[in-house]
Formats: C-alpha cells, sequence, structure tokens
C-alpha cells in the first residue's frame, strides 16, 4: 500500500506545532465536510474528510507522530499493536451531527485522545438545567435595592461519593475501562469502526462494587439550600437576575446550571411607576392654587417641599428632578411627576360663604364663548 503524505494532506510543514496541525484540520474539516459537499461530489467530500481525520489522528497523538515519522503510514496499516487500526470515520460523523461535539475543536481533541476526548465514550459532561425562582419586593424595595433570601430545594451531587454514586468502583472488564466498544464494519470506503458506548457500565468506564449509603447509589441528593441574592436599585417589573452555578447538578460531573430570579414589583398604593419615573396626584385647596404656596410631599425615600405657583390650574403638572428611580443599568436618576387637582369643599361655614361672594369672581373670559357662538 502506497506512503501517505500525512503533512501534505494537512498542509502543514514536518516541523508543525501541535497547534499549527489543529488549526490547518479544522480549516480542511470546515471545508470538506460531507454535509456542506454539493450533490455530485459527496463520495468526493467524504474521501477527503476522512482522508483528513486520519491525517489528524496520526500528526496530532506524539507517539503515533513519532511511528509515523519513522515508518510511514503503512506502519499503522494491518492491525499492528498500538498503531491505527481503522478509522472511525462513521463513529466521528454520528457524534458531530448527534450534538455531542460542539464544533471540529472538539472532534480534533477527541481523534487526539485516541478516540476517547479526556472522557470515555458515552461519559460526555452535560451541563445541569436552569433553575427559576420568582420573589416580589415593593417599589420602596425596588428604588433603593435590597438582599433577599431565597430558599431552594434541588438536587446536588453527594459528597461522598463525588456523585458516582458508589465508594469503590473498578475498571469494567467488558470495555477494559474504556467505557466504549467497538465493532469493525466493510463499507465502501473501506473498513471502518463503529463505537458504542458499552452497554454493561454504560460508559463509565468502572463497575461499581458497592453502592453509596447516603444516596443509595444514586449520586445525587435532593437538598434544601439557602441564598442570598442582591436585588439592584431600579430592578423592574418581570426582570430576571442570574446566579451562576446554582442550577441543578450537570450529568457526569458536568457543570451546573444557573438559578434565574424573576422579579415582581408589587404596585403601590399611591405611586404609579413610567419606566424610571415616579408619578404622583395630590390634592389642593382653592386659596393654594389662587395664592400660591409651598407644600410637602412624599417621595419613594422620603419628603420633599414643592413650589406652587400662585393662579395654578387644577390638573397642572409638575417635575421634581432626580425624585424617580435609578436606572438599573445606567447611572441615571428618574423625577417625579407631581399632578394637582384644587379640592373643592362640600361644606362652608356661612362667614366662609360670604367672603367667597364678597370676591365677585369673573366668569370665564366671554372671548372662549365667542369662538363658538360668535
Amino acid at each position: 500500500m502506497a506512503d501517505k503524505d500525512y503533512y501534505k494532506l494537512l498542509g502543514v510543514e514536518k516541523t508543525a506545532t501541535k497547534e499549527e496541525i489543529k488549526k490547518a484540520y479544522k480549516k480542511l474539516a470546515l471545508k470538506y465536510h460531507p454535509d456542506r459537499a454539493p450533490e455530485d461530489k459527496k463520495i468526493e467530500y467524504e474521501e477527503k474528510f476522512k482522508e483528513i481525520n486520519e491525517a489528524a489522528s496520526i500528526l496530532g497523538d506524539e507517539k503515533k507522530r513519532q511511528q509515523y515519522d519513522q515508518f510511514g503510514s503503512t506502519s499503522f496499516q494491518g492491525g499492528n499493536s498500538g498503531g491505527f487500526q481503522g478509522y472511525d470515520f462513521s463513529d466521528i460523523m454520528s457524534q458531530f451531527r448527534s450534538g455531542n461535539f460542539g464544533d471540529f475543536g472538539d472532534i480534533f481533541d477527541h481523534l487526539f485522545s485516541g478516540g476517547q476526548g479526556g472522557q470515555r465514550r458515552g461519559q460526555q459532561r452535560r451541563r445541569g438545567s436552569d433553575l427559576l425562582y420568582e420573589t416580589e419586593v415593593t417599589l420602596e424595595e425596588a428604588a433603593q435595592g435590597i438582599k433577599k433570601n431565597i430558599k431552594l430545594n434541588k438536587l446536588e451531587r453527594c459528597e461522598k461519593c463525588h456523585g458516582k454514586g458508589a465508594l469503590h468502583l473498578e475498571n469494567c472488564h467488558h470495555c477494559q475501562g474504556s467505557g466504549y466498544v467497538k465493532r469493525t464494519q466493510r463499507t465502501a470506503f473501506g473498513l471502518f469502526q463503529q463505537t458504542s458506548p458499552c452497554p454493561y457500565c454504560h460508559g463509565q468506564g468502572e463497575l461499581p462494587q458497592d453502592s453509596c449509603d447516603d444516596c443509595n447509589g444514586e449520586g445525587l441528593i435532593r437538598r434544601k439550600k439557602e441564598l442570598e441574592v442582591s436585588i439592584p436599585a431600579g430592578i423592574d417589573n418581570g426582570m430576571r437576575l442570574r446566579v451562576s452555578g446554582e442550577g441543578e447538578v450537570g450529568e457526569n460531573n458536568g457543570p451546573n446550571g444557573d438559578l434565574y430570579v424573576e422579579v415582581h414589583v408589587k404596585q403601590h398604593r399611591i405611586f404609579q411607576r413610567e419606566g424610571n419615573d415616579l408619578k404622583l396626584t395630590i390634592p389642593i385647596s382653592f386659596s393654594q392654587a389662587v395664592l400660591g404656596d409651598e407644600i410637602e410631599v412624599p417621595t419613594i425615600t422620603n419628603k420633599a417641599s414643592l413650589k406652587i405657583p400662585a393662579g395654578t390650574d387644577s390638573g397642572t403638572t409638575f417635575r421634581m428632578r432626580g425624585k424617580g428611580l435609578v436606572s438599573v443599568h445606567h447611572d441615571v436618576q428618574g423625577d417625579q411627576l407631581v399632578k394637582v387637582i384644587i379640592e373643592v369643599p362640600k361644606k362652608l361655614k356661612k362667614k366662609q360663604l360670604d367672603l367667597i361672594k364678597q370676591l365677585n369672581e369673573e366668569k370665564p373670559s366671554s372671548s372662549f364663548f365667542k369662538k363658538f357662538f360668535g
């Protein structure tokens, strides 16, 4: 069988570093991926993809590369011990399409580790599920920020057995501790190996010799946990806060998911919120509207003075700068909008009625009515 030039296949020099080989492989694997092949070049692309993966699996392994440099590619044919005994192209493709590999870099790492990728086959680390927790705060708490204690009841990794379900494990003799089994298959492209998780150890590579009494062999324990979460000032209704790593435990010692805290802001009895602004309606007397006054109005954190000019109409809105809510994303303070309504007294003493009559208030300007009646 003719000797193959793996360096030429990947387009790298014989002195190329592992990182340079990886970069070249990713570029070619993306270019010749069979799923990208035109209809009339599918076989050509599959052959090319097989060749560059074969080259990467040899040059990416220090021992195999040393053997190749010394004896050539023919030293990996014919089932030599420790050599390249058949190319697992179908397994690579099935793993990639199933989503077990994130990208071509993951496939490359898989090839460079002899098909185990630092993890045993069938033992892929999977991120745990995210959790959602809802909490309620008052408008005052949303304005100033607050720390909330929340209680969770979630699955966590058993500390005693480290999530393995057993305190003592031994290598599975069915797969020799690799976690996977292979079967050879002859196809139109040559001899390939199909890899699948070991049915005895379920891809773990180890078999339990006992059962952890803390988790009853499950590797997981449901625990109650209390967390302190900081609710930032300016939080709006329906916003979610992410607490990294406080979700469900990941499968096969994978990373935990995240916790999302959804905040609901209670309606206030006198304030209405509009973005970062607050709206408030207050009553004033007729004399305050006519003569003017300085009144005290509530704010979300305290109280403040508001000047009412003489001759203020009912329904006038005054803006109190910086008395609203701070933006949760920017260092910007909202305003407080105060709408004044003239309160007309329903019962007056005779002396008060006489004084009002003496004012002899003018009727509205006749010019307004002339616009309609001419």
